[in-house]
């Protein structure tokens, strides 16, 4: 589809020019302290590998992770309370360490956001190592086991009371600064090993993404769709209005070739070939810009269904999103931070979802909108109304782009819940059937929620002379020095003449969707590694 969600970047014109990072800038090159050497000197005196090769755990003494001790422990035991006869091994990062005495070490060990507290006394450990060596040598941020039974100690702590087999798996040389924090954005991004290792919310970003994505999955895998893949590099680009990256193949004469921008034209390809119900999840790239909302390597996910209306689209949006944030969060109306006010607001994704016609609402608010968008003397007349509204006109002066600007201006703010935008002008739609033979009017929806649009949809236009029509329109915008539109794909117009059944096409923003659930207000949250500006000076 001709995705404008995350899709199409809508005023990219304002973004922040988009750089490669060529260089990156670690906290591992910035900590001066002189304790890698040092460290390596106390394993080589204490005989201690600093990197042995993993091993099962000691028989009898299962590993067991800090989740299922803490779970089914943490509240059974009493305070001081001791089960010798309940052995386990635990594993892990440590968090932090307390030497009480000589013969007394503790530490809290973290796997996976779970901690439980390591109690090393020598009365009980049986091991030929140098105990106090040993313990002493373990620092917070190495990976460590050790091999003990389940407690709890006077003051309530869950507690492994190790009794042998403490073991340095692997030794951390840089300060984790956790009491600091890592709050510099660009520090956190260019070692985001350590922002997750810091910062709870980085990883409650990614894991609400990986549910994102495996309820998507299940939601259309159980009504029959089937997931497939399409090119990512190919050497047309289409099926939505963007500009791509581009690279040569030297496997192929060096010839020219494209990032998707989409991958609709393919999807719908495979519907004419006979796959009624497809889906694709997977990235798209776009060498526009960078903000809150827009990142040039981006998530979507479209799907097609033949025989289906725009009605059904919406009603499956709405049962998709409600029972996916009921999924995700427990709850179906979540936290936001509002794009209009700042404040935070409670968007409901449980109740009915709003809709706005796109035309009538224009035509109602701003008198003198052109009857004929297709007409010779609708840019001017768009050009005359965005002036005596004090509004500027984006570059280059095309119709779609001035009816995406008052769009931008008059309805996006006022779909803080969730709201369907109907009614688009068939001119910003060359992938859709239109509601009538008037031509004015496309079967289409955009999905925004506080402010931003989500999903993206439509009826596809099947009929090939019309497509090849609309391509030259396209073309013309093209000649008049738009990037964004892509060249005419002959070979895509071939294929409709095969006959593409009624089909309804959806494209969901996961980025943003995934924004939306976890509170978070820069698409950059989402992304484990998102590209950063270059550094390098």
């Amino acid at each position: 589809m001709n995705r404008s969600l995350t899709l199409a970047l809508k005023g990219s014109r304002n973004l922040r020019p988009f750089a490669c990072r060529l260089q990156m800038s670690t906290l591992a090159s910035s900590d001066k302290r002189p304790i890698k050497a040092q460290r390596e000197q106390t394993f080589q005196t204490l005989n201690l590998p600093a990197y042995p090769r993993y091993t099962a755990a000691p028989e009898g003494y299962p590993v067991v992770s800090q989740k299922v001790l803490q779970s089914q422990y943490g509240h059974a035991l009493e305070e001081g309370a001791k089960l010798p006869n309940v052995q386990v091994t635990v594993q892990g990062r440590v968090r932090s360490k307390r030497e009480a005495s000589k013969k007394l070490f503790f530490f809290d060990i973290e796997q996976d956001g779970h901690t439980v507290q390591l109690v090393a006394s020598q009365a009980r450990y049986v091991g030929d190592e140098d105990f106090r060596g040993l313990n002493r040598a373990l620092l917070p941020g190495d990976i460590v086991r050790a091999s003990g039974f389940i407690g709890k100690t006077n003051t309530g702590e869950t507690s492994v009371f190790v009794t042998c087999h403490l073991e340095l798996l692997a030794p951390c040389f840089h300060t984790i600064p956790v009491r600091s924090g890592l709050t510099d954005t660009q520090k956190r991004f260019r070692n985001r090993h350590v922002d997750l290792l810091v910062n709870p919310q980085a990883k409650h970003n990614l894991v609400t993404r990986a549910k994102v994505l495996k309820y998507i999955r299940s939601y259309l895998d159980t009504r029959d769709f089937t997931e497939v893949e399409t090119p990512v590099l190919s050497p047309n680009v289409g099926g939505a209005s963007a500009k791509p990256f581009v690279t040569t193949a030297a496997a192929f004469g060096n010839s020219r070739m494209f990032m998707r921008v989409a991958p609709e034209l393919f999807l719908k390809q495979l519907v004419i070939g006979g796959m009624d119900r497809v889906y694709e999840i997977g990235k798209q790239f776009r060498n526009e810009g960078v903000d809150a909302d827009h990142n040039p390597e981006f998530t979507t996910c479209e799907f097609y269904q033949t025989y289906a209306t725009l009605d059904d689209l919406m009603a499956m949006t709405e049962e998709m999103l409600r029972g996916m944030a009921h999924a995700v969060t427990g709850e179906t109306a979540v936290t936001a931070v509002s794009t209009i006010s700042g404040n935070e607001i409670q968007v409901d994704l449980g109740k009915p979802f709003r809709r706005i016609d796109v035309t009538q609402f224009l035509r109602d608010k701003l008198p003198g909108l052109p009857n004929d968008f297709s007409s010779p003397d609708a840019l001017p007349q768009l050009l005359d109304l965005l002036a005596k509204n004090n509004l500027s006109a984006p570059q280059p002066h095309t119709v779609p782009r001035l009816l995406d600007r008052l769009i931008g201006h008059y309805i996006e703010p006022l779909c803080q819940q969730p709201t369907f935008l109907i009614g688009h002008p068939s001119i910003m739609s060359p992938l859709s059937k239109c509601t009538d033979d008037s031509a004015q009017v496309s079967a289409r929806f955009e999905l925004f929620v506080n402010g931003k649009e989500l999903v993206n949809a439509y009826e596809e236009l099947n009929n090939p002379n019309e497509q090849r029509a609309k391509f030259m329109v396209q073309a013309t915008e093209r000649a008049a020095g738009d990037e964004e539109v892509p060249e005419m794909d002959q070979a895509f117009c071939d294929a409709l003449e095969f006959a593409l059944p009624p089909t309804g096409g959806w494209g969901m923003g996961v980025d943003r969707v995934v924004a939306l659930l976890a509170g978070v207000r820069h698409l950059r949250e989402t992304i484990a590694f998102p590209v950063m500006k270059n550094d390098s000076k």
